[in-house]
């Protein structure tokens, strides 16, 4: 007897029970006769097929209801995961392991889903947050976070393990949402900044956004947000303009690494130097 039409009930079972956080859940998949999700090459959206090495799609807002509208989305999609993880872990807690499974399944879905520009910059709080408190909870997830990082290979392509790289940013996402008053916040922004910069596939528009919060929360971070911000600009969003911006700050702001300031002054002579010098220097 095939096992797997029961499997893909008790699945379907758990994700309908969340849909009330989540009304973008897609179950049709999990029921017989249904098509498989499409391959990791694209997905469709309203009709439309984006590839997966796409950024995420920059849909202007036009109006104010269609910003509360995006920000609804952002909310519930926030408390979908925080919920989800609070089942995981209530299922772990008492030992009910296949449960357990279906919720990280769920979760691990949910990290491949790659949202619209207007919703990350819904998700990602304002720039006005100013962490300057000491908050013991706030301290101990940052730990937490770094650890689920190094367990996750951080640094070590060959341990790499992106459920655990998943795990420690949904750590520092609900620090700063819990606790931003917290002087961790910076810090945490710019290991999401790292995480979606080197462990994620196609985030890079999302790394330099908590980059650029990491600075913007704390302008003396001592992470080298504006250097790791100005060589994803530079190499891989193909902005040149804001990246030389931002190898000039390094320059000034972030001289507490040489090589890093040593790299961005050779940036900005090769990105400001005229066409005629660029070609005495190809003879």
């Amino acid at each position: 007897m095939d096992p797997c039409p029961r499997i893909r009930n008790q699945i379907a079972s758990l994700c309908l029970s969340l849909l009330v956080l989540a009304p973008a859940c897609n179950t049709d998949w999990m029921w017989p006769g249904a098509k498989a999700p499409k391959g990791p090459g694209e997905e469709s959206v309203g009709g439309a097929r984006l590839a997966a090495s796409d950024e995420a799609v920059d849909i202007a807002l036009t109006e104010a209801r269609e910003v509360d509208l995006a920000e609804e989305v952002a909310h519930h999609r926030a408390a979908y995961h925080q919920s989800l993880r609070e089942l995981r872990d209530y299922y772990a807690a008492r030992g009910y392991a296949t449960k357990q499974s279906w919720a990280e399944f769920e979760l691990k879905g949910l990290a491949s889903v790659k949202p619209f520009r207007y919703v990350i910059d819904a998700e990602i709080p304002a720039e006005s947050l100013r962490g300057t408190d000491a908050i013991p909870q706030a301290d101990a997830m940052y730990e937490h976070g770094l650890q689920l990082m190094k367990k996750g290979g951080h640094g070590v392509p060959a341990l790499y393990r992106e459920e655990l790289m998943v795990q420690a940013a949904n750590v520092f996402r609900d620090l700063i949402t819990r606790y931003p008053a917290s002087d961790k916040i910076d810090d945490a922004a710019f290991q999401l900044g790292e995480i979606h910069k080197e462990y994620l596939k196609d985030q890079d528009a999302l790394a330099v956004r908590w980059y650029e919060r990491a600075w913007t929360w704390n302008p003396a971070t001592p992470h080298p947000a504006r250097f790791q911000a100005a060589v994803v600009y530079d190499y891989r969003l193909h902005d040149r303009d804001r990246a030389l911006e931002l190898y000039q700050a390094v320059t000034t702001s972030e001289t507490q690494n040489a090589g890093n300031v040593h790299f961005a002054s050779r940036r900005i002579h090769e990105l400001t130097r005229s066409p005629r010098d660029t070609r005495a220097a190809a003879r």
